[in-house]
């Protein structure tokens, strides 16, 4: 910051109103005939309080004011400074970026302190301004029991049980729920399930599309976690006969994570649901979706045409929003409009105009899509086309020269044509408007660090469809199970795509108002690769098992 350019406190006071003009001159005057600290003379008249003071002192010097409230620290970097070391200097550390530890400071302009910190951690240490009484809250709740959850649960006063709603607000129960959340990150789940059963407070995490089980907690702590997941998403606590929605953001360690939170009355109590929304680790571009060079080349030449119709299917949970942000991504340029509606919007990307839906405002998707058309966009995002109202109008969106994405919950690229026909959409509409279908699945991948290969049986190639394999050298892959994987034998997932492009025989066929499966014998003769055919040319890969093989594709039709 340039001399000329740094304000001086004087003037910093008077911005934020905390003195006037008036006694801003009486207060120099008094300076220049007693000499000391203009902010001394300041808070001794009682114009302003010392922490107003100090806080435009720091504005002064550059240093950050900081809200610890919307963080969650992480157990090693709070094991970076010693708890006593923490309380005497009344300072907190907060994350590490690079080889910089962001600490909370009551008194960020102590240099002697800040020297200290440096030497002791080998790291860069960048002072941030937080309230004295936040600081000693924040320490309450990391310092103490840091071991395993359950030297934390034993902590607790158990006599406090009783009133869960204001035991929610204790140390205790908010490291647990800060444990909970820092482990499913570091686990990299999509989703937090905490389930009240008759005799356990169980918990599980969704790792790589599945739920794996986590040690539970003793029931009677039920009210208590949930009250605290309530009061970090703002929920009524005191409400726990109907079903609620929030949402929390976070900062856990130096990511920025959104948690969508749904609250369901079970008759043992609230279930409550969180979906973890990082967006560090959305990994956008299609090329790194895993499509093989043929379906990624077809899927671009669709997504460059200047209008029509793309639907993206598959269940819930198989990378279907991915995919189209990723498609989005590539056409987002200065000179094109996009537009989406959402439930909910997922992830904000700079360049686009994304709308949530609101039902109860009568904001759904058809409304919002109408009222898209009124607002000049070159491409359209749907979320969901759920009914024949939104069918409709993305139709005639596509007719009059937009582009339109959205997606349907089919179990393959077919069953996208009788589905909008079942719908009410005339099979004329679908044909002319409809570019292509790319249904979708994530399959688990072999863990990289446990796997070893193995020659398949006879009978496991047939059941495989791979007759034409027995008697060859072919070599699949497993894993064994390890720390990094959590003994699954799995880690990470990559996409299977079938594309169906609309060609001249599959509009022929859609007019005649085909089955899906008579709509799929023209696909694949015109070329069309089926999910089951995507999922067995990555088995052959190495990159999954046939176990994951048969569970990912056995309903998809392929």
């Amino acid at each position: 910051m340039a001399a000329s350019s740094i304000k001086k406190i004087g003037e910093l006071l008077i911005e934020r109103g905390l003195i006037t003009d008036g006694q801003l001159a009486e207060a120099l005057a008094d300076q220049k005939l007693s000499g000391g600290k203009l902010g001394e003379i300041i808070v001794r008249r009682g114009w302003a309080t010392r922490d107003e003071v100090e806080k435009c002192l720091n504005v002064q010097k550059g240093i950050t004011t900081f809200n610890l409230s919307g963080y969650i620290i992480e157990p090693e970097i709070v094991k970076l400074i010693p708890e006593e070391f923490a309380r005497k200097y009344k300072l907190m550390p907060v994350f590490v970026v690079e080889n910089t530890l962001t600490v909370a400071m009551s008194d960020p302009s102590n240099v002697y302190i800040i020297d200290e910190l440096q030497r002791t951690t080998k790291l860069n240490v960048e002072p941030v301004s937080v309230e004295e009484m936040d600081i000693r809250k924040v320490q309450d709740q990391y310092y103490g029991p840091t071991g395993s959850l359950q030297e934390i649960v034993a902590s607790i006063d158990k006599g406090k049980l009783a009133d869960s709603e204001k035991l929610g607000d204790e140390a205790p129960v908010i490291k647990i729920v800060n444990y909970l959340i820092i482990q499913a990150v570091q686990m990299k789940a999509s989703d937090i399930h905490v389930e009240p059963e008759e005799k356990i407070l169980n918990v599980r995490y969704r790792v790589d599309g599945m739920l794996h089980r986590q040690p539970g907690l003793p029931r009677d702590l039920a009210g208590a976690v949930t009250s605290r997941f309530k009061i970090m998403a703002g929920l009524d606590i005191a409400e726990k006969r109907l079903p609620q929605d929030g949402r929390i953001m976070m900062k856990v360690g130096s990511k920025d994570i959104d948690f969508r939170v749904s609250t369901c009355p079970t008759v043992h109590g609230e279930n409550i649901v969180l979906r973890i929304l990082d967006k560090s680790g959305l990994v956008l571009g299609l090329e790194s979706l895993g499509f093989p060079p043929r379906a990624l080349s077809g899927f671009k030449e669709l997504i460059a045409s200047p209008y029509g119709i793309i639907l993206v299917t598959g269940p819930t949970g198989s990378g279907k929003t991915t995919t189209l942000y990723s498609s989005l991504q590539l056409l987002n340029k200065e000179d094109v409009n996009i537009m989406t509606v959402e439930d909910p919007v997922e992830y904000q990307f700079p360049g686009m105009r994304q709308v949530q839906v609101n039902p109860l405002a009568g904001l759904t998707f058809a409304s919002a899509l109408r009222s898209f058309l009124r607002q000049d966009p070159d491409i359209v995002m749907v979320g969901e086309i759920r009914d024949l109202e939104t069918a409709e109008i993305a139709v005639q969106a596509a007719l009059t020269g937009h582009m339109v994405f959205s997606t349907l919950h089919t179990n393959d690229s077919p069953a996208a044509f009788t589905r909008l026909m079942n719908m009410g959409v005339e099979p004329f509409l679908i044909s002319s408007s409809l570019l292509g279908v790319l249904a979708q699945r994530l399959l688990r991948k072999v863990c990289d660090k446990c796997k070893e290969a193995y020659s398949p049986s006879e009978s496991l190639l047939k059941d495989m469809g791979l007759e034409d394999r027995i008697g060859k050298p072919v070599t699949f892959m497993k894993g064994k199970g390890c720390k990094v994987c959590s003994s699954s034998g799995y880690k990470g997932r990559t996409g299977i795509y079938e594309l169906l492009k609309v060609t001249a025989p599959i509009q022929e066929a859609v007019l005649k108002k085909a089955s899906a499966d008579a709509i799929r014998e023209v696909a694949v003769k015109e070329g069309m690769v089926t999910l089951r055919q995507a999922a067995i040319e990555k088995l052959l890969l190495g990159v999954t098992t046939p176990e994951e093989v048969m569970r990912v594709t056995l309903e998809s039709g392929g």
